[in-house]
């Protein structure tokens, strides 16, 4: 299948059908895995670019359409308006490539992408210069949610931070030996300890150290709420919800006798193949963490909860385009039941850290209350310098509070919130 036919499915299965990108990405009848190498780093770039600048691209679009057309010949212009530009791509060759997608009898349809990609290699500059980007690629609903809880002047700069291919960050089995890992892998070591690769770079699997187990893909903020149980070494860890299991190798990583729970028995397969190639042992338990519960409480506790995932949209570019804000109230919910659960199996003296993955104040800053009246509760304040992050990181209540924008000039990270709590004995 010709490349950007491919992307063109791809694009409408997040559109249309609000798939996450990932799942498409593997489905056998969009044709991405029967692709080579070459074009399938072809297609990220070119869809992610899409997913990133949908509100500028659709905007320019609409300008030169009286009705936007369905289906196959919409995805077309997308991706075209798209090589032409951000994508740097010679005039001629993205109209003729995108008119190509169409069928040869579409005679109607070949001349509508034809007529509107050619006027827009010569107006389309212009037109995008006038744009407020930040406002355009943002879904009303999260820039809503955005500017009220932190301002336009950050909902701006998370904003832009998006339009912008996240860097790739390591976490080390051994972190005393990261100067030496850094160096390896042409990694900066970040103040948190975390390694970042400015560049990609081919495959993972091809980097030095991946076979042999030496470190895991993960994000510098996604490695913080780890962190904030303390030392960790000798004391049986739940990690909640725990799939694909990054923050599980963390704990076990760390000296924890790990128990990592998950209810998808798919997800978890990911993690204990992480946990074979890292060499490393935990539990592993598939079952519903709202109900379940362990034969003796824990000395600590994470629960990264389920969650819109908005702080990662650095990373999957689709989430404005498949999650709703009726999906955030679901999910605050489910993570009001969690709370009490997981506090149930921590024993007292013992630390509980609750974290999310996303921008929304109702699945993190709102759920504060809920976590400070739970029975016993006691919030430790987080300690910024410690972690090897700015004091802006803190909230004034004393708990995390990462976002896109934070250490822009290194790349940015996550947008997380997390909370540490001791169970009084």
């Amino acid at each position: 299948m010709a490349p950007r036919l491919v992307a063109a499915g791809l694009l409408a299965a997040v559109f249309e059908h609000r798939r996450p990108l990932d799942d498409a990405l593997v489905d056998p009848a969009l044709g991405f895995r029967k692709l080579d190498e070459r074009d399938r780093g072809f297609i990220r770039r070119l869809v992610a670019t899409c997913l990133r600048r949908r509100g500028q691209i659709d905007a320019t679009l609409r300008g030169l359409l009286r009705q936007w057309p369905k289906g196959l010949p919409g995805e077309a212009l997308r991706i075209g308006a798209t090589e032409l530009l951000f994508l740097d791509a010679p005039g001629h060759a993205a109209v003729h490539s995108a008119v190509d997608i169409m069928a040869p009898g579409q005679t109607a349809m070949r001349g509508l992408v034809n007529a509107v990609l050619r006027k827009l290699s010569t107006e389309g500059a212009a037109l995008v210069a006038a744009q407020d980007a930040a406002k355009l690629n943002t879904p009303d609903w999260l820039w809503r949610s955005w500017t009220a809880a932190y301002g336009e002047t950050t909902a701006r700069a998370i904003a832009a931070a998006h339009l912008l291919e996240a860097p790739l960050d390591l976490c080390l089995r051994d972190a005393a030996a990261a100067a030496g890992w850094a160096a390896r892998l042409e990694a900066d070591l970040l103040p948190t300890g975390s390694l970042r690769r400015r560049e990609m770079g081919g495959a993972i699997e091809a980097l030095p150290g991946f076979d042999e187990g030496q470190w895991w893909v993960q994000d510098a903020a996604a490695a913080l709420p780890v962190r904030m149980l303390g030392d960790v070494a000798g004391k049986r860890v739940a990690d909640l919800c725990a799939a694909p299991g990054g923050k599980t190798v963390q704990l076990a990583a760390s000296g924890a006798s790990v128990t990592a729970v998950d209810r998808s028995e798919a997800r978890l397969v990911r993690l204990r193949e992480n946990l074979a190639r890292l060499n490393l042992t935990a539990e592993v338990v598939c079952a519903d963490v709202e109900s379940w519960r362990p034969p003796q409480p824990f000395d600590a506790v994470l629960l990264d909860a389920p969650c819109s995932a908005t702080g990662t949209i650095r990373r999957h570019p689709d989430l404005p385009h498949v999650k709703t804000e009726a999906d955030v109230l679901k999910l605050a919910a489910l993570q009001a039941r969690l709370i009490p659960a997981a506090w149930a199996m921590l024993k007292p003296g013992g630390r509980l850290v609750y974290c999310v993955c996303s921008l929304q104040p109702e699945e993190g800053e709102q759920q504060l209350a809920r976590l400070r009246a739970l029975p016993g509760a006691q919030l430790v304040p987080t300690d910024a310098a410690m972690l090897g992050l700015p004091a802006e990181a803190v909230t004034k209540d004393g708990t995390l509070r990462t976002l896109p924008a934070l250490w822009r000039e290194q790349g940015g990270m996550d947008g997380f919130y997390a909370v540490v709590l001791e169970k009084a004995g």
